[in-house]
């Protein structure tokens, strides 16, 4: 009789672990990451932190197949790992620019894609409209064509007789040829000529700053993508190294000896991507998720900067900083 009894008590305990296994099972979400530049560490971690904010801890519930596209044939490698992550079947597809974001619908009209900056999807086709994107592809804009005017706006005041601007920008990523041409219109009804310096790769900056030195240029703006702020510090140093005015979306440019930044912070964008993410995991539609505009701007200025470059930076312009590096 004991033996019966201990018996059915094994079979009962065996048979509610069986029942509460899959009960306690957590789902396992499977997402990538594609990228045409890898020096973006510190966003990719903002972007990991939103993700934990959520409830998603990587390697637990949620993994992040990273890919990343350098040297030489970074288009064709570009559009080959994009095609990978799609056999991989993830459920999602983030990227950090435009360039990528491209890629990655040509490789899927299917699996949502998450873009993180994208200075005008709607202009480069990604999106049917910033309220209802119409695709699978949503995220954040950074507002970049209007921005880049009252950038030049900026340098304006700060360089007066300045009628040169040099203007640094990602000839691979096809948002930014638009945003060059929103920008000359700005440009000249401040009567200022631009210099297109075109990058595409980390080896091109030196050239790219020989050639503004060789015109005498007296100013730099970079456009923004995942390009340009992978290499943040080094324009910084290069802009320095060839006395340039130089302003950039980034706070981190500042912090880093540039001259000014104006706009939102990618950091910021990089958090909300995660909240994208988070959506379409619990089961909405890309094309029905309005792209985000940036809602803060901030003006930051580096006095030690300015006074390395002769400048006197107009009390007008310093009141409406919201940050002064002295």
């Amino acid at each position: 009789m004991r033996k019966s009894l201990s018996l059915l008590f094994i079979v009962a305990l065996a048979s509610g672990a069986a029942i509460a296994e899959p009960q306690q099972r957590t789902k396992v979400h499977r997402i990538g990451y594609l990228a045409s530049a890898s020096g973006l560490g510190p966003l990719e971690e903002v972007f990991r932190q939103g993700l934990r904010e959520l409830g998603y801890v990587e390697g637990k519930n949620i993994f992040i197949e990273y890919r990343f596209a350098e040297g030489k044939g970074k288009g064709d490698h570009l559009r080959d790992l994009a095609a990978e992550l799609v056999r991989l079947k993830v459920e999602v597809i983030v990227t950090p620019s435009t360039l990528d974001a491209v890629a990655a619908q040509r490789a899927t009209r299917t699996i949502p894609i998450v873009i993180a900056l994208s200075s005008d999807p709607v202009g480069t086709r990604l999106v049917q409209s910033l309220a209802r994107p119409g695709g699978n592809i949503t995220g954040l804009t950074t507002l970049s064509p209007e921005l880049n005017g009252k950038r030049l706006e900026l340098l304006k005041e700060v360089v007066p007789r300045l009628s040169r601007v040099a203007v640094l920008w990602n000839a691979a990523s096809p948002d930014k040829a638009l945003e060059f041409e929103e920008t000359q219109v700005t440009a000249r009804s401040l009567r200022v000529l631009l210099q297109s310096l075109e990058v595409r790769g980390a080896k091109d900056f030196e050239s790219a700053f020989r050639a503004a030195t060789r015109e005498r240029t007296g100013a730099l703006l970079t456009l923004t993508d995942a390009l340009t702020i992978s290499q943040l510090s080094r324009i910084a140093e290069l802009a320095a190294k060839s006395r340039l005015a130089a302003i950039f979306s980034e706070r981190e440019f500042v912090d880093g000896g540039g001259l000014i930044s104006y706009g939102p912070s990618s950091a910021d964008l990089f958090r909300r991507a995660a909240t994208y993410v988070d959506k379409i995991l619990k089961g909405a539609n890309p094309a029905d998720l309005p792209v985000e505009q940036p809602t803060k701007f901030e003006l930051v200025i580096n006095l030690k900067t300015a006074k390395a470059l002769g400048l006197t930076i107009p009390p007008e312009v310093l009141v409406r900083a919201d940050k002064v590096l002295k």
